[in-house]
């Protein structure tokens, strides 16, 4: 392929719309370049037009086969690798809640080892439905007021949620979760709910590639973040805000994560299903006394 000409370059221009250039000047449209790389279509576009975070290496690899001048492709690679160490705000790419069900699904689809810690709810690989149905209807609460149509934009994203749980049967896949004891006293769903959930968390934590840590409430935490978080593969870390969630790629961000990870486990109990009967009985007395 002859080198690249007709097309100009800045050093202030951003990473997508300079690729985009550098395409039009080799004549080919975003499925030849895909073809050309092994991408798909929309994953070159998705790169052109900045949607969600470059990987350096594919970067590289799309200028490289555009011919792109050396210094150039330093340049762009250093630009992606900037991108990773900046915190992304996902309402720049999903406000809806089914619509994060899905991101979620795509992230969890390509990962395998997924760490989660989770302060104030359970996870929601480990939700039962009902209780999936209470945590999302709280975060639609602050998004949109909870009319007919926020509970049908609910239901579908539980049922996403649920649909997103096979993963966890997938044998080549690890999945690693920290829970503080509180998630198991707070409120988040009535307590005639609550077996059920414990009993999830029970049957889960026996899959031999599922590790469900508890953190009991007088634990002796060196570390403790204040928001939950998740950790793919130690590339990436996505954070919990209340409405909304950011994440970054950045090495030392995500090795950040993976200390306080670390430091976590160390203080989580694995034999949990004491910690677990002892919140069952006092869900199943709240039940037969009426409250």
């Amino acid at each position: 392929m002859s080198p690249t000409h007709g097309a100009h370059f800045d050093s202030d221009d951003s990473l997508g719309p300079t690729l985009a250039r550098l395409r039009r000047a080799k004549n080919l449209t975003g499925r030849e370049l895909g073809k050309l790389v092994g991408m798909s279509q929309p994953k070159i576009s998705r790169l052109e037009n900045g949607v969600g975070l470059p990987d350096p290496a594919d970067i590289e690899r799309v200028a490289r086969a555009l011919d792109a001048p050396d210094e150039l492709v330093r340049h762009l690679v250093a630009r992606a690798e900037h991108a990773q160490n900046m915190m992304t705000d996902w309402r720049a790419f999903t406000v809806s809640l089914p619509g994060r069900q899905q991101d979620m699904g795509e992230i969890e689809a390509r990962l395998t080892e997924l760490r989660v810690f989770q302060p104030t709810v359970v996870p929601g690989l480990l939700q039962t439905s009902e209780y999936a149905r209470a945590v999302l209807t709280s975060y639609q609460h602050v998004i949109t007021p909870l009319d007919a149509a926020a509970h049908a934009v609910v239901a579908e994203a539980v049922a996403a949620r649920m649909a997103r749980q096979e993963i966890l049967t997938y044998p080549e896949r690890r999945f690693h979760f920290l829970i503080m004891e509180a998630v198991l006293e707070s409120r988040v769903c009535a307590p005639e709910y609550m077996p059920a959930q414990i009993q999830r968390l029970r049957e889960v934590a026996k899959q031999e590639n599922v590790t469900v840590g508890l953190l009991p409430t007088d634990s002796d935490v060196r570390i403790l973040p204040m928001s939950g978080f998740v950790l793919v593969d130690d590339d990436v870390v996505i954070i919990d805000l209340l409405n909304t969630s950011i994440s970054t790629g950045g090495k030392r961000d995500t090795a950040a994560y993976r200390q306080a990870f670390d430091a976590l486990t160390e203080a989580a109990i694995t034999d949990i299903d004491p910690l677990l009967d002892r919140h069952m009985d006092r869900y199943l007395r709240a039940m037969r006394h009426g409250r």
